[in-house]
């Protein structure tokens, strides 16, 4: 088979190796938040809104807000941003006081794959 021949060939392989190797690659990584990690605040937030690369499925998702000691901030009910459905924000139903905080996240994306992370933030 000459070189002409094979090409198709090789070009078909490509492409699915290509189809492949991006899927592979969706996964729903934290893009961007508020507040943002290792921030310093004067202001209290009044929700930690997280917008990840990928859409995360919002009832297999979550943000557990802690004190500096790991006892639990209270917080609202998850939901996804109106505006787009790749952020999810936590609303805070009592404004927090001054101190270190750790948000920690989990999210199941639409393709099926999970992603965790957790950062920190102070108010002052």
């Amino acid at each position: 088979m000459t070189l002409l021949k094979k090409l198709p060939v090789m070009l078909g392989l490509l492409a699915v190796t290509s189809l492949v190797s991006s899927q592979a690659l969706a996964h729903a990584h934290l893009s961007t938040s508020e507040p943002a990690p290792h921030s310093v605040l004067s202001q209290a937030p009044r929700s930690i809104t997280l917008t990840f690369t990928e859409q995360p499925e919002p009832a297999f998702s979550g943000i557990d807000l802690r004190h500096a000691d790991g006892s639990p901030v209270q917080t609202g009910k998850l939901s996804t941003a109106p505006s787009t459905n790749t952020t999810l924000t936590l609303p805070l139903t009592t404004p927090l006081a001054k101190g270190e905080y750790q948000v920690n996240w989990h999210v199941l994306s639409v393709d099926g794959h999970k992603t965790k992370g957790s950062y920190s933030f102070t108010l002052r």
